[in-house]
């Protein structure tokens, strides 16, 4: 799995942030940064949680 981001269409909402902070962090400047591109799979679930919950639906997943 690798998560991607829309930059164009994140909002900083930093919903997935508090989904599963170990994979975003958002910086000073409301930048979302995927820190895991390719998360473990103990992670995956949170991460497709997370990805799911995007209000804008910014962030997708690759198989």
């Amino acid at each position: 799995m690798k998560v991607n981001v829309d930059e164009l269409v994140c909002e900083a909402n930093a919903v997935c942030m508090g989904l599963a902070p170990e994979v975003f962090e958002l910086d000073d400047d409301d930048q979302l940064h995927i820190l895991l591109p390719e998360p473990p799979p103990e992670m995956q679930d949170r991460v497709r949680s997370a990805v799911r919950s995007c209000p804008k639906a910014a962030l997708s997943l690759e198989d």
